[in-house]
């Protein structure tokens, strides 16, 4: 059985695939409903990462959307994830994404840098001498 996406890999992936829809809008060239929240294609996504593509959808919906999404000062929500945006279908928070891919790199960065200086350190000490 393959093992499924991270969270990390499914942003990754959907981040790099999209960032030029985001950026392709403009109020002269209103591609889309909302300038923040761009359409995904969930199964598109799937296919990419070799998984069902409810696995997709319900990781966004379920899981990261619950676990980025917060509640504003004046009760408004923000979702990762929304069914609809306007007449948009399945849409990300933009920028919400771009914030979390970063912190899931750095993140990343941070746990497995220490370990590549650890193996370096064991390997010039093994072979160094």
């Amino acid at each position: 059985m393959k093992k499924p996406p991270t969270d990390r890999q499914i942003l990754r992936k959907i981040h790099s695939k999209y960032y030029k829809d985001f950026c392709a809008y403009s109020d002269e060239n209103k591609i889309r409903d909302s300038k923040i929240y761009v359409p995904i294609d969930c199964a598109e996504i799937a296919r990419e990462l070799k998984v069902d593509p409810d696995i997709i959808f319900g990781r966004l919906y379920y899981h990261l959307n619950k676990k980025h999404g917060y509640t504003q000062d004046d009760g408004s929500k923000v979702h990762l994830f929304a069914m609809k945006t306007g007449n948009d279908r399945h849409t990300v928070n933009f920028p919400l994404l771009s914030a979390i891919v970063a912190e899931h790199d750095t993140s990343w960065f941070r746990f497995n840098l220490p370990i590549l200086i650890s193996v370096t350190a064991l390997i010039v000490s093994l072979f160094g001498d």
